[in-house]
């Protein structure tokens, strides 16, 4: 449990007998209300700097995209409004933790940023109407929808360029739905090496959140630990003049109102080797 920006008390300390991933304890019914109502009061406190922080989700049954969500995205990308929401899919192994390296591919210099709001579904819904969609919310956290533009634009579908390892930042944690009860009234901003790159108001999401989860529940029921990623706004780096690409050495983070920012130095794939 997060009690601070900088420290933390391990949940097996409060409650050993709760699982000790997100998606196990999402899974679990009451679990995460009874997490959220734990007294930390005396209870010893760890430094975050002392431990890797893993994606908030490690194992998500499925991480939806959301493309085109924002007004100034869809102009730069000299698209128009799309009718429904456009969806694409990344892997589990895709991700990376709050401070782990994002890791820009060997086959690529065109590695870019996408900050984003992530909605983390909380129990399983199938055909949900958009005024119940929220009583399936666990929670939000900060995501950095990496995307690699060339493979990209190698295919029609989008979702090659976005499912290198490690390329998309989730985290720094999450937080509750009743501890962001109103998501629309946060500001995202995204920085690149301390500089603004992208920063909007979630009020300005073309799709609601509940549009969204509605949606997206009548393709197949949606899990615990399933995340939706809204979309990002505009000033990513391929659209720039010139362009801003990421690169060994970068530090690349998504800050959102309420929930915390998510901090992830770029590598080399090859200093892996």
């Amino acid at each position: 449990m997060v009690v601070s920006e900088t420290h933390f008390v391990p949940l097996e300390c409060l409650l050993p007998e709760m699982p000790r991933r997100m998606e196990d304890l999402l899974a679990m019914p009451g679990a995460l209300q009874k997490v959220s109502a734990t007294d930390t009061a005396g209870a010893e406190m760890v430094s975050l700097d002392s431990v890797e922080i893993e994606p908030v989700v490690t194992r998500p049954g499925v991480v939806w995209g959301a493309a085109l969500t924002y007004a100034g995205h869809v102009s730069e990308s000299k698209n128009v409004k799309p009718d429904v929401p456009l969806f694409f899919i990344r892997t589990a192994i895709s991700q990376c933790g709050h401070r782990q390296p994002m890791i820009k591919p060997a086959v690529s210099d065109l590695l870019d940023y996408e900050g984003e709001l992530a909605v983390i579904i909380g129990k399983k819904g199938h055909h949900i109407k958009e005024s119940d969609a929220m009583d399936y919310v666990a929670g939000y956290t900060c995501y950095n929808d990496g995307s690699v533009r060339d493979w990209q634009k190698q295919t029609v579908l989008i979702d090659v360029g976005k499912n290198f390892a490690a390329t998309g930042g989730c985290g720094p944690w999450l937080v509750t739905r009743d501890e962001l009860p109103d998501p629309y009234s946060s500001r995202l901003v995204t920085r690149v090496n301390q500089e603004i790159v992208q920063d909007e108001k979630i009020s300005s999401l073309l799709f609601s959140i509940e549009y969204m989860i509605s949606y997206l529940s009548h393709i197949a029921p949606l899990q615990p630990g399933d995340i939706i990623l809204t979309g990002t706004p505009g000033g990513v780096g391929f659209r720039r003049s010139p362009q801003l690409f990421l690169k060994h050495g970068d530090e690349v983070s998504v800050s959102i109102d309420g929930i915390g920012t998510l901090v992830n130095p770029v590598i080399n794939e090859s200093v892996l080797d």
